[in-house]
């Protein structure tokens, strides 16, 4: 089984059309070049990957940089286990 990054790094590129390789932790979308529309849908497709809410407005949650993303699923993925 694919790793929560490698999961989220797939969707990036395959919704946003670029390249995996361009893909790293510190790069925010808009340093991808991805769309605003794009990064909603990319938004979209993790949640429905993983079966959760992504909490747009929460400052405890990073959302704006790929590792931030990545770290909010887990974090929302052992809350969604542990309730």
């Amino acid at each position: 089984m694919k790793s929560v990054q490698d999961q989220i790094y797939d969707i990036i590129a395959k919704e946003a059309s670029i390249e995996r390789t361009r893909i790293a932790p510190e790069a925010t979308l808009k340093d991808l070049e991805i769309a605003s529309l794009d990064a909603v849908q990319i938004i979209f497709a993790i949640e429905e990957r993983f079966e959760i809410y992504m909490p747009y407005n929460n400052p405890s949650f990073d959302v704006d940089t790929v590792g931030g993303l990545v770290d909010t699923v887990e974090r929302l993925l052992r809350e969604k286990r542990t309730a």
